[in-house]
């Protein structure tokens, strides 16, 4: 079964409350308290997933730092810092945890766009990125891109043997903007499975982010090679209008307001067997909503997304 999820920052009864009330079954990124070296404190990794289940939510994923700019380039940088991810995905691993992101440095290369503030309906505010307003169209040097590859290997040699010991899923997030040759902007996203066949490495499959690469059909293309595969973990679902390669650019929008036909997206999900969950991701603030956040557009997502699923179950 196809479940919502959302952004869990906020652990307060109130901000528990907030998202069952909206119909929310699934916390994203949950916030573990560390100890002082930056590793998951077991106790409070279980205490967490329990005071969140009470409320009649499941935890989903939980972010996991893997490596730092220092660590890809530095071997003893790299060895410290995948020591310290490995003690914590045991942590998350003996507390229950079903799914983790990695996150890597390095995965965007931010000198090849241009971020604006883009205007839309009824002049609510959201991100935009064009290739036009970048410094430089020059991507990373082979060596550079190859070495930091090898970083991403190695990371995974570390941290699979744990996760198939304790039964974790780990995530890659593609490349976000997806410029030529980034790291998971295409085809290192796909060779990650190549690299590591082991059932426990996936994605976390941005829907918004791949629109911005070639728009639906590349979308619905990848669901379908990646979901028959059994490697779809987790489904950011969000919309944009245009494309790096439609338009040199991009701009993200709520659900119903871009260029994606999203029920196209659950359709090819329902197709291909699709039973995690679906995060709206990068709503944008609408009028009302409190400075930096994005009340409103979270509650129309769940909405939107909800209605959605029970069309899906009729179809």
């Amino acid at each position: 079964m196809i479940r919502v999820a959302a952004w869990c920052f906020d652990v307060s009864d109130s901000g528990l409350r907030r998202l069952v009330q909206l119909g929310v079954e699934c916390a994203d990124a949950v916030p573990i308290p560390t100890d002082d070296r930056g590793v998951f404190d077991l106790e409070d990794a279980i205490a967490l997933k329990k005071r969140i289940a009470s409320f009649g939510m499941a935890v989903n994923r939980v972010h996991l730092e893997m490596l730092s700019e220092k660590a890809m380039v530095d071997e003893a940088a790299a060895k410290q810092e995948l020591d310290l991810a490995a003690e914590s995905l045991e942590v998350l691993g003996k507390a229950g945890y079903p799914l983790v992101r990695l996150g890597v440095a390095h995965l965007t290369d931010p000198w090849m766009v241009g971020h604006y503030q883009a205007p839309h309906r009824g002049g609510y505010m959201a991100r935009g990125d064009s290739l036009a307003l970048g410094k430089s169209d020059v991507p990373p040097p082979l060596e550079v891109q190859q070495q930091r590859w090898a970083k991403v290997c190695q990371g995974f040699e570390r941290l699979v043997p744990i996760a198939e010991e304790y039964g974790l899923k780990l995530m890659m997030h593609p490349s976000d903007p997806p410029t030529a040759d980034s790291l998971f902007g295409g085809l290192n996203f796909h060779r990650l499975i190549d690299a590591f066949p082991n059932a426990c490495v996936g994605y976390l499959y941005c829907c918004g982010t791949r629109c911005e690469a070639g728009g639906l059909p590349l979308v619905l293309d990848e669901i379908h090679n990646y979901g028959r595969k059994g490697r779809l973990f987790e489904i950011h679902f969000r919309n944009i209008r245009g494309s790096f390669a439609t338009a040199g650019a991009f701009e993200e929008v709520l659900l119903d307001d871009g260029d994606m036909n999203m029920f196209k997206i659950l359709l090819e999900l329902k197709r291909i067997g699709y039973d995690s969950a679906l995060n709206a991701d990068h709503y944008p603030a609408l009028e009302g909503d409190v400075e930096g956040g994005g009340s409103q557009s979270l509650a129309y997502s769940v909405g939107y997304m909800k209605a959605m699923l029970a069309a899906l179950a009729c179809v």
